[in-house]
């Protein structure tokens, strides 16, 4: 029995051993072989590797995609117009040489990124400084951005070359500062708020003009609509006294007896008018008491 547990011990120890001198090396990382502290191999294709055992040999990982670096500070920035600007940018980097990378920068990514950090806003710090404000929102825009690669790749490319390959650079905000930027909104809004009421009151004056053109050109074609009325009245006025004059004037005792009856129609229009006359001697019941209505009625037979 304490053979086959010596056996045992013996195959778990074998196994052991051999798996920590085996290690496997992803497509996304570089693989860094250590022997007493000092780099001894870097590894950049991917697969089953060897190496000697702990503490002989020893294993890190370094991520070889491309790394992505956002701005974290919020510190304003001088223009040079002297005008406190906030910038977000971002850069897009990767580590390119492992062995340079570690000797120069660190044991991991985010020993490159806080240095990288530290370059890019120097680099926009001195770039802002010679710009404006206008530039910075125009098409010098792009201008910043070249200027501020080619400064962090000169840095990283020194004496001391990082190891590191910058990509890109990129500006994704440019604003004033809070109490400025609240200033800016305060006399925006009261700018905006200035030519609404000056479009109001030439709305309102505008609107006035035009009802006052309307109400002259109603009042005009009121005027010219009661003049040719009058006149088509006074047209049909005459010729309806032209017509009744001539048919008056071919029998006057008919044109009498009419104007009568239409005296009579006027006077008694009503069932409760009421009349106290003497018919024997009023001139206005001359006719019926005359008896010219016989007469009309036996001449028109």
């Amino acid at each position: 029995m304490n053979r086959i547990g010596f056996l045992a011990t013996t195959c778990l120890v074998v196994l052991a051993l051999m798996s920590s001198m085996f290690f496997v090396v992803d497509q996304r990382q570089f693989g860094v072989v250590y022997a007493l502290g000092q780099i001894k191999e870097v590894i950049t294709e991917p697969g089953l590797n060897f190496k000697l055992p702990p503490p002989f040999q020893n294993v890190s990982y370094i991520d070889k995609r491309l790394l992505t670096l956002d701005s974290k500070d919020t510190e304003p920035m001088l223009t040079a117009e002297k005008q406190r600007v906030v910038i977000d940018w971002y850069v897009r980097w990767r580590i390119s040489e492992p062995a340079q990378y570690i000797r120069n920068v660190g044991l991991d990514e985010e020993a490159g990124a806080a240095q990288l950090n530290r370059v890019v806003r120097n680099a926009f710090q001195e770039e802002i400084n010679k710009r404006t404000v206008k530039e910075l929102l125009s098409l010098k825009r792009e201008a910043v951005m070249e200027d501020v690669k080619r400064e962090v790749l000169g840095a990283v490319r020194g004496a001391k070359p990082w190891g590191v390959d910058v990509v890109d650079v990129r500006i994704t905000r440019v604003d004033y500062v809070e109490a400025i930027t609240e200033s800016v909104y305060r006399r925006m809004e009261a700018e905006r708020k200035r030519v609404a009421n000056e479009l109001r009151s030439t709305g309102a004056a505008e609107g006035e003009k035009i009802r006052a053109d309307a109400d002259r050109q109603r009042e005009v074609a009121i005027a010219n609509a009661t003049r040719d009325a009058q006149r088509v009245k006074g047209e049909g006025d005459a010729e309806a006294a032209r017509i009744y004059a001539e048919a008056f004037g071919r029998d006057p005792q008919f044109a009498h007896f009419y104007r009568s009856l239409e005296a009579y129609k006027a006077t008694l229009s009503k069932k409760s008018d009421v009349m106290v006359v003497d018919p024997s001697g009023s001139e206005f019941f001359k006719v019926l008491r005359d008896g010219q209505a016989s007469n009309l009625s036996s001449s028109r037979r």
